[in-house]
């Protein structure tokens, strides 16, 4: 039987099998269109929910939590990164945040490859061409892209996506460099014979890609800033599946469209769906519409780490995947 005292609202459309599972766990109120729900429609939620389940498209801010219930006490985010949410504000009212680590990890890590492989082989110039008909044939010198294979990839960030890449990117014979805020213990440096650079500008001086895979803190805002974009080497690629601040979006379009960064692969943006439109028309950039997790496995993962989180909580325990502030 539902556990019709505790009221819980999904702000967007999850997958059916998560939907139906929560409908028959709790009092559930569902999202029935596939939009973000507007701000007031957001302020009405936190008044009259015990829970709130959110996505990275709801920025619940100080602003919207001092506008809460005193009914509400679990914020079950629906996704890994929680920059969305001000967890400190939460803790001071008493509301738990929870979120989903872990499951997204192999199909941003997937992505991150796909992405490489997209810029640095052309991929995207090679579908427009057949889509509209005007490959004439092969040529010896159509096309040219270069291997990864043997070159230096730089890991920003060198967590549990970040070993991932690593992990995909031994098996494609690149070399494994990693900047972090603590270095790797030496037998998980040794199985993906990883060097770490203490400096960042260092690394990234040296490397052929860069992977950018930290989490947005307001220490990594604008981390690869104008200054060390500079630094990077005219052939270099970058490479964000993480979160768009990391890197200053203008800079980065700057040293394209000047030549002195070689490409870029894209899944995020620095103003969410706003993007740069000098970066839209860069022959030398992939961009992609945030769909480094898009997959329906990892959908209905998260959707039960959701479901565990809130169940937790209801049977009167901490969810396991509790965020804090001071793990920000």
């Amino acid at each position: 039987m539902p556990n019709q005292s505790l009221s819980v609202i999904v702000t967007r459309r999850l997958p059916d099998v998560v939907e139906t599972r929560l409908k028959e766990l709790f009092d559930v109120q569902l999202r029935e269109e596939d939009t973000p729900m507007t701000r007031d429609e957001l302020a009405q939620a936190v008044r009259r929910a015990d829970v709130l389940v959110p996505t990275i498209t709801d920025q619940i801010d100080q602003t919207l939590l001092a506008q809460a219930g005193d009914r509400l006490k679990l914020l079950a985010n629906y996704g890994a990164g929680v920059d969305h949410i001000d967890v400190q504000s939460a803790r001071q009212r008493g509301i738990l945040v929870s979120n989903t680590p872990g499951v997204v990890t192999e199909d941003t890590a997937d992505m991150t490859l796909a992405l490489m492989l997209s810029v640095t082989r052309r991929i995207p110039q090679g579908l427009a061409e057949m889509q509209a008909d005007t490959w004439r044939g092969w040529s010896p010198m159509a096309h040219l892209g270069s291997r990864i294979g043997g070159k230096r990839l730089g890991i920003l960030g060198m967590g549990r996506i970040g070993q991932a890449v690593a992990r995909r990117a031994q098996a494609f014979g690149m070399q494994i460099h990693y900047h972090n805020r603590r270095r790797l213990r030496p037998e998980v440096e040794q199985k993906f014979e990883a060097t770490w650079w203490e400096s960042l500008d260092q690394m990234v001086a040296r490397m052929d890609v860069i992977s950018v895979n930290c989490p947005h803190t307001p220490s990594t805002f604008h981390l690869l800033n104008a200054r060390r974009l500079k630094l990077l080497k005219p052939t270099a690629v970058i490479i964000n599946t993480s979160r768009g601040e990391v890197i200053d979006e203008n800079a980065l379009t700057r040293g394209l469209r000047a030549g002195e960064i070689a490409g870029a692969g894209l899944d995020v943006f620095e103003r969410g769906h706003q993007i740069n439109p000098r970066l839209r028309d860069l022959p030398n950039v992939v961009l992609l519409p945030h769909m480094g997790s898009a997959t329906l496995e990892g959908r209905i993962e998260m959707g039960e780490k959701v479901i565990i989180n809130i169940k937790t909580f209801a049977d009167g325990h901490r969810p396991p995947d509790q965020v804090l502030p001071a793990m920000l």
